[in-house]
């Protein structure tokens, strides 16, 4: 069984082939992306030179999904971030985007905890399932801000949290019927 506590450990061959130490077998960008999604930590090292590349890689993922039209940074968020690098404001970015993220994680927990403890349902068969979902679900759309992508979501505007109530509000009522 894997330590989920431990990163699980990347090697990348001389031939830029990933190697997952832990399933012995070759792993792809997505796979990476995957394990990462799936709440995983992960180092990648260089095997013959023992040099981290982890933030090489995963520059590299999120530069991908960017250009498969997967917009979670506007351009402007961009433009500062290419900024910063050549800014005295280098020394703050890091620690400003840490403790935003981190900010956002504690929001979507204290989220779930506050659904499942103040609500009613939480007795009802099914309701597990239900908030296993909802966890699911965020923990998906874990690196999205709200008013941070573009495309037809964007223009949506509030459109989205009302669909979210829909379909939450749906849920509720087909479990409020089983449990009848």
């Amino acid at each position: 069984m894997a330590d989920n506590a431990k990163p699980l450990l990347i090697k990348r061959y001389a031939s830029r082939r990933l190697y997952n130490t832990e399933t012995s077998d070759y792993v792809t960008l997505e796979d990476i992306a995957l394990f990462i999604r799936e709440g995983r930590e992960v180092k990648i090292v260089d095997l013959k030179s023992g040099d981290d590349l982890t933030r090489q890689y995963l520059l590299q993922i999120i530069a991908e999904h960017e250009s498969r039209g997967e917009s979670v940074l506007p351009v402007d968020v961009l433009t500062d971030l290419v900024r910063s690098y050549t800014s005295q404001a280098s020394s703050v970015v890091p620690q400003f985007l840490a403790a935003s993220f981190e900010m956002l994680r504690e929001g979507q927990s204290q989220m779930l905890e506050t659904m499942t403890r103040a609500n009613p349902m939480a007795q009802m068969p099914g309701f597990e399932a239900m908030r296993a979902q909802q966890e699911a679900w965020l923990k998906a759309v874990g690196g999205m801000v709200p008013g941070a992508s573009s495309g037809p979501a964007a223009e949506k505007g509030g459109e989205d949290l009302t669909d979210i109530k829909r379909q939450l509000a749906e849920l509720q009522e087909k479990l409020s019927k089983m449990g009848q």
